[in-house]
């Protein structure tokens, strides 16, 4: 399974990346498949799509994103969860695809969707679905996915499934999810006499923890934004699901945010850097600059997912004891995403159900494959971090204390985000190139004192709508 870094590449629009892995332009880890749309390979599969698959079943099925070489602990896992699963399916062949470093960047997947080369398990973002099916790319396995095909299925958040679904069909099956948050950086808090277990819950709260934070000086800021390669955009719209507000109206047709909510926003954070001087004089930033930033111990907060965490120990040699998080500030709502696999389009209906056999088994069950924590514990992965986690029920409850009983940081540090559920909403119609317009808004209020922010909002909102106009 790829990083959480790159989860987020596409979704904010990050092409020119600084990786969570890497720091290198890389190429796609998905080859072309080698199914003609034709059966099983010697098999006796079951002709009824809602059947578990027939253990007796031959075929091959070719998945994406296997663990490059160079993540041995996740590699060695992968080929633990293949041999777990030949127990059952001996006939199944899994046919791995990696390449080092990221998996899918934009410009090749979308090539790949368009020269129909996809695997038969390929990989994606929540936010793809709409151009997956513009190329026709995934098959609908809604009568492939049940309590029988997938046991945890009614135990799986349908607001998860939900957004792998188009006219109630299903294209695919999650393997994370994230929602955003405030992540605060424990030692600077606590400098600036600030209690790290109760970040700030309003965003008046936010800008007065900010200024105590860049009162210390040295260079440090309190709150931190993007306002570069479409990430401003996304964070402006996380702030305005954060008041209740929305960038885009329920039609998808049409901008929502040039309203007071969106003068709110902008307003807000134009005081906190101008009048407050509490978001430092470096902008124009993107995803990875505050990540250094409070893994350096110059930056107090900024909204995030969990999985930043990760990236910052793992890739900038920061600590799990000097992070936490709360909720998003306002918590009317929060901006919500994930990746998924599909399943490509006119592959045979036993690689079809080959294909959900493995995904549930890898990535949806419970104490297995991707939520072994016992295992990630031992092969020294992190344990503890409140996402993925999209289960409901008994399932959340057996999930969520075996990350406890395994973890590998202090997940106390995440109780206040964990214990104050907001309720996500997905991200906008046409994100990336709504993105890239609210770009515009977050650059101008954070790099310019006189920004007329009643004409930036103007200038958007009709940009928007022009974008919107050509779905």
């Amino acid at each position: 399974m790829r990083s959480a870094r790159f989860r987020r590449t596409r979704r904010a629009g990050a092409i020119t990346l600084v990786s969570a892995l890497t720091l290198t332009a890389l190429a796609a880890c998905g080859t072309s498949s080698s199914d003609d749309g034709g059966g099983s390979e010697g098999g006796s599969g079951s002709s009824d799509p809602a059947a578990p698959l027939d253990p007796k079943t031959k075929v091959t099925i070719t998945i994406d994103c296997m663990p490059p070489a160079a993540k041995a602990a996740e590699l060695k896992e992968w080929k633990e969860d293949v041999a777990a699963f030949n127990k059952k399916y001996p006939n199944v062949t899994i046919d791995g695809r990696s390449t080092p470093g990221q998996c899918l960047e934009p410009p090749r997947f979308t090539a790949m969707l368009k020269a129909k080369s996809q695997p038969d398990v390929f990989y994606t973002y929540f936010t793809d679905l709409p151009q997956v099916l513009d190329n026709d790319g995934a098959e609908d396995i809604t009568a492939y996915v049940n309590d029988r095909t997938v046991p945890a299925l009614a135990d799986i958040d349908p607001n998860v499934l939900g957004q792998l679904k188009h006219e109630n069909k299903l294209y695919g099956l999650p393997t994370s999810n994230y929602t955003m948050g405030l992540l605060i950086n424990r030692k600077l808090f606590e400098k600036a006499g600030l209690d790290p277990d109760n970040p700030p819950r309003t965003w008046d709260e936010v800008r007065t923890a900010a200024k105590k934070i860049s009162d210390l000086g040295d260079g440090i800021a309190g709150f931190g934004e993007y306002s570069a390669g479409n990430t401003g955009g996304w964070h402006f719209t996380a702030q305005m699901y954060s008041v209740g507000g929305d960038v885009v109206d329920a039609s998808g047709k049409k901008a929502a945010f040039n309203d007071e909510l969106g003068k709110q926003v902008a307003e807000n954070l134009h005081a906190m850097r101008w009048e407050d001087g509490s978001m430092g004089k470096t902008q124009l930033l993107k995803w990875g600059d505050l990540q250094k930033q409070i893994a350096t111990d110059k930056l107090g907060m900024f909204l995030a997912a969990p999985d930043d965490i990760t990236y910052m120990v793992q890739q900038l040699g920061a600590d799990y004891e000097n992070f936490g998080m709360g909720p998003i500030p306002g918590a009317e709502n929060t901006l919500a995403g994930g990746n998924s696999y599909m399943i490509k389009k006119s592959i045979s209906p036993d690689k079809i159900k080959a294909a959900v056999a493995w995904l549930a088994f890898q990535n949806l069950t419970v104490g297995e494959g991707q939520f072994n924590w016992e295992r990630k514990k031992r092969d020294d992965l992190p344990v503890g971090l409140p996402q993925p986690n999209f289960w409901l029920n008994e399932s959340k409850k057996k999930d969520d204390a075996a990350r406890v009983q395994h973890a590998t940081m202090p997940v106390e540090n995440f109780k206040t985000f964990m214990d104050n559920p907001v309720p996500g909403k997905a991200e906008p119609p046409k994100a990336q190139e709504v993105y890239k317009v609210l770009d515009n808004v977050m650059s101008g209020i954070l790099t310019n004192e006189d920004a007329d922010i009643d004409k930036l909002l103007d200038t958007a909102e009709q940009q928007v709508d022009q974008v919107l106009a050509t779905q």
